[in-house]
């Protein structure tokens, strides 16, 4: 493989022609643009590796996270059970996990209203830009 030194390298640049030196200059930036592709798309590459590992990473922990928060409540219920009936103190530790997952979804729920499909303070401002280009045009 060449490098740009050795791209159109068979004579001084003082004995080429201006023709000459237009195409060697063609073909070495031609050559420097498939090169900066093909590092773009290994940077790339590599980048969507180490996310894919990341989000494996992510899985696993909740996953795990979720077998530990299970353990938990399992010990919860036993040791409400030493002064309830086990099936009563199942059913308090489940009630509050229930109520838990209800907060949640209700945060969630408002978090989801205040957010939009579209960036619309980004929109209405191109929309601002749009309009003052086109007055300007007028005048």
């Amino acid at each position: 493989m060449s490098s740009i030194s050795d791209v159109g390298a068979h004579k001084p640049a003082s004995e080429k022609s201006t023709a000459e030196l237009v195409r060697d200059l063609t073909e070495q930036f031609s050559h420097l643009a498939r090169t900066e592709v093909r590092l773009a798309v290994h940077e790339a590459q590599d980048k969507a590796k180490h996310a894919g590992i990341g989000a494996a990473s992510i899985g696993a922990a909740g996953v795990l996270a979720g077998y530990g928060l299970a353990i938990v409540l399992a010990g919860l219920v036993l040791l409400l059970a030493l002064a309830l009936p086990a099936w009563v103190a199942a059913m308090i530790v489940g009630a509050v996990v229930l109520l838990a997952a209800g907060v949640a979804a209700l945060v969630a729920k408002k978090q989801f209203r205040r957010s939009a499909p579209m960036p619309s303070d980004a929109v209405d401002s191109a929309k601002e830009d749009i309009q003052v280009v086109k007055e300007a045009a007028k005048r």
